[in-house]
């Protein structure tokens, strides 16, 4: 996605293309293969969901074409996660290769471990503090459990994003408001969990006994066989 001459203009594969991903399930498939993707292109080409559907489905509404409605299929299944995971923006991470990106990310430690050697901040305590006690919150609920917002702690989508980069928190799916009768009404809304309370934690820290450096190695080159052009200095950029 980029802006070129004033308007926004996705790049994607025709129609027609046989090697076009042309549903949320063949995405979920080739995030499989790959093993990890940004949603939208980058500075490595066709490291990307946006490289690799069609242009003209994008915010169509239509659930059958548009990969802005696929990511919440996705995010919703469970089967790879998705979350703000590449530079700060959004992008999916499939289970086999989560340890790693948790393991590299995280430095190795868990979110109060991190706190207590004084590694995070006490608004990042704030929000994950909320998940003792809750699965998964609304964005607007843990804003405001958190204590952010109007006379209280600032910046709540920068340090969501921050904790998502590390791996502490993911979008687990998107949904509606509902009103006093139980009906939906406006568009659908984040609701984040941590990842070890969808997947278990033994699953998402069992990359833990390697060195953290190792599992960016992996991950550098991972990138590296599936996307040859890439150069050292994009990689680090998209992936850090």
């Amino acid at each position: 996605m980029a802006v070129e001459n004033g308007e926004w203009i996705m790049h994607g594969l025709e129609w027609d293309n046989p090697l076009r991903i042309r549903s949320a399930e063949e995405l979920i498939n080739y995030v499989e293969e790959v093993g990890f993707l940004p949603l939208f292109q980058n500075e490595i080409d066709g490291f990307s969901a946006e490289e690799h559907t069609w242009p003209g489905g994008w915010w169509s509404g239509d659930p059958e074409q548009d990969p802005w409605e696929w990511r919440e299929v996705i995010a919703r299944s469970g089967r790879v996660a998705y979350g703000k995971f590449f530079d700060k923006k959004a992008g999916f991470i499939s289970l086999k290769w989560l340890p790693y990106f948790a393991n590299y990310r995280r430095d190795g430690y868990d979110f109060d471990a991190r706190y207590d050697d004084e590694l995070a901040s006490i608004r990042c305590k704030k929000i994950m503090d909320q998940f003792l006690n809750h699965e998964e919150l609304f964005s607007f609920e843990l804003k405001e459990k958190a204590g952010f917002g109007k006379g209280g702690e600032k910046n709540f989508p920068g340090i969501v994003t921050d904790l998502q980069m590390q791996t502490y928190l993911v979008v687990r799916d998107f949904r509606c408001k509902k009103n006093k009768k139980g009906q939906e009404y406006g568009w659908p809304i984040a609701v984040y969990s941590m990842p070890e309370q969808i997947w278990g934690y033994k699953a998402v820290t069992e990359a833990y006994k390697e060195d953290p450096e190792l599992s960016k190695k992996r991950i550098y080159d991972r990138v590296k066989e599936v996307f040859p052009w890439a150069t050292e200095k994009q990689i680090k950029k998209v992936c850090r």
